[in-house]
């Protein structure tokens, strides 16, 4: 490895990269140097180059990365104590904290201002992959919640660590930098409160063709009591993520007023109030979720009708297109208060596409095979 400094030198090493530091017998400084060695060359006498333990530069890194989760478990706790319906929704969590947290640990972390943007850039990653463990098995946080903030996270991370290496032969005072970092989020949350947040409403829709005409699909539309355990068509959200499935829907009463009784897996039990009914047509319904046993299966931040996230309403309609072919169209209509809310429409075609394709695909298996 050849130092740009005068004074400091070292002879190549036949082992993988590592980090070591070097010693400059005249000005008795130390650095820590990271590239890679090749070659075989014995240490001679004259080379006074002492390799050193790497345990002072992983205490700190440790220490960094420690230091940040107990900043954010601390930021989580008081949001959901001061703010609970609000609180983790808000910019400060999910826009301002990781930046913050990220910028703090890629500064902590390369005291010698020596690593690579890249090295920066990896920062929010090594964090999330902390954290998410941290967040499903002792803050119980659902795996939709992580999934849909994993991103966020990254992104915003990305821009905090970015910045820290941008500045970091800029910034005079280490402490006085950490100390300012520290106290962005908090200055934030004091704020947030005052912002109104914008209301955003949404529908997403999927529509399938099947080879059947309307009247024998209209009986599917009003409900399918026995969904059986491997029916519907796969899909990332409940095949992966774990959302529930469809067990059976039935329809108790006719026309307008009457309910629509879902159940669903996890134990999950939902109406819908029918607001439009054309047999062999159309039917569509409010979602009224007065029960919501079962909805643990994600978190009390992504409940369907909660301060910042409701579904409302949704329906089947058929168009013929050909004697024997009738294409059938389901749309799922939901609003969001949050400061990303086209952000969270892109999880909304998601997660939500996936269920109705996947109830899409059930019907029209049904429809197709009524024997089996």
């Amino acid at each position: 490895i050849n130092s740009k400094a005068s004074g400091y030198f070292s002879t190549p090493i036949p082992t993988r990269p590592f980090f070591y530091f070097c010693i400059d017998r005249n000005n008795c400084k130390s650095q820590v140097v990271f590239d890679s060695l090749k070659g075989s060359k014995k240490m001679s006498d004259d080379d006074e180059i002492k390799i050193r333990s790497l345990r002072p530069v992983l205490i700190r890194i440790v220490a960094a990365i420690s230091a940040a989760l107990a900043f954010c478990l601390g930021v989580y706790l008081l949001l959901d104590a001061v703010r609970p319906n609000s609180g983790l929704i808000g910019f400060s969590f999910l826009l301002v904290l990781p930046a913050v947290v990220c910028a703090f640990v890629a500064y902590f972390a390369d005291p010698w201002r020596e690593h690579t943007i890249r090295v920066y850039l990896l920062v929010p990653l090594w964090l999330l992959l902390a954290v998410m463990p941290v967040s499903i098995i002792f803050l119980k946080e659902g795996a939709i919640c992580v999934v849909i903030l994993s991103p966020l996270w990254m992104i915003s991370g990305m821009a905090g660590s970015g910045f820290t290496y941008w500045a970091r032969h800029r910034i005079r005072d280490g402490k006085k930098y950490c100390m300012a970092l520290i106290a962005i989020p908090l200055v934030s949350m004091q704020i947030e409160p005052m912002i109104v947040l914008p209301v955003s409403a949404f529908t997403v829709e999927r529509e399938i063709v099947v080879n059947a005409t309307p009247d024998k699909i209209w009986p599917l539309l009003e409900g399918i009591p026995d969904v059986k355990n491997g029916e519907g068509a796969w899909n990332f959200s409940q095949d992966i993520i774990g959302v529930p499935r469809p067990i059976g829907a039935k329809l108790a009463g006719k026309n307008v007023g009457a309910d629509r009784l879902a159940k669903w897996t996890y134990g999950i039990n939902f109406r819908e109030q029918i607001t439009q009914w054309e047999p062999n047509r159309s039917i569509s319904w409010n979602f009224i979720f007065d029960n919501l046993d079962g909805w643990e299966f994600t978190d009390r931040h992504l409940l369907p009708d909660s301060h910042y996230y409701g579904v409302t309403d949704g329906g089947y309609a058929m168009t013929p297109i050909s004697p024997s072919q009738t294409r059938v169209k389901i749309h799922t209509s939901y609003w969001v208060k949050t400061p990303v809310n086209s952000y969270s429409s892109i999880w909304g075609e998601v997660f939500i596409g996936d269920l109705e394709h996947n109830l899409l695909a059930l019907i029209k298996n049904r429809a197709e095979n009524p024997s089996g």
